[in-house]
């Protein structure tokens, strides 16, 4: 039976909470706080942090038939995972990923450093939350919320920074593990469409756009989410 593993990324909380619905719904997945998130001292870049997660898991006595399922830097690093293990991932769940450097809004970085210093500008990044949260039940998004508080601006300044220096395009073609690319088309941010050069250059890929969901599927259509991962574990 395949074990899944969810991993998350600089949004909807920054850590393992963003699975809430995830956890209650697949039984014996796990969900781990990466470093830096909450407690420990970040990796350099996306490399490094499929390393941490595999010791992770391995100390955990997890090591083959896995799952990994992630959105933004967590995509970055199943991504990671995948073409560096094989033969330990039997597949993958990616959402709002690419496998080149990002392109980013003017002011992006600046606002995560600025809200470090000025109390109204902080006050900005945590709407900015919010908002990127529009389409999450608006419980779970306050619990999110006080989850960024606690992992703060910089936390998520330095994901950004590295998920952006994230690049795999002369290696992605070459991904062995069976990998289903999600994008919700509510995106608050539409971002470019990066997941289309990942789908072209992966034989066999699934892509599916979700007209309901945002920036966080599993959080906000987890029903839906859940029942397209059951889906795609289903054929492995």
């Amino acid at each position: 039976m395949p074990q899944l593993v969810f991993l998350h990324g600089p949004g909807a909380g920054a850590c393992a909470d963003a699975y809430y619905y995830q956890s209650r719904h697949f039984a014996g997945s796990v969900a781990p706080n990466l470093p830096g998130h909450l407690e420990g001292t970040r990796c350099p870049d996306v490399a490094r942090y499929a390393e941490w997660v595999r010791g992770w898991l391995w100390a955990r006595g997890l090591n083959k038939d896995l799952v990994l399922a992630g959105y933004t830097l967590g995509a970055s690093i199943a991504l990671q995972y995948g073409l560096d293990y094989p033969d330990e991932v039997k597949g993958l769940v990616v959402m709002t990923v690419a496998a080149r450097p990002k392109v980013r809004p003017p002011g992006t970085y600046e606002l995560r450093l600025r809200a470090l210093e000025d109390p109204k500008v902080y006050e900005e990044w945590l709407a900015y939350q919010r908002k990127a949260m529009y389409l999450v039940e608006p419980g779970l998004r306050e619990r999110l919320l006080e989850r960024h508080r606690q992992v703060g601006p910089m936390s998520q300044y330095h994901d950004l920074v590295t998920i952006d220096a994230f690049d795999v395009r002369d290696r992605i073609a070459s991904l062995k593990p069976k990998l289903l690319l999600m994008r919700g088309l509510k995106d608050h941010g539409n971002p470019p469409e990066y997941e289309i050069e990942i789908h072209k250059a992966v034989p066999g890929s699934q892509y599916i756009k979700l007209a309901d969901a945002g920036h966080f599927p599993p959080t906000e259509i987890p029903e839906k989410f859940n029942a397209l991962v059951d889906a795609f574990v289903a054929t492995l």
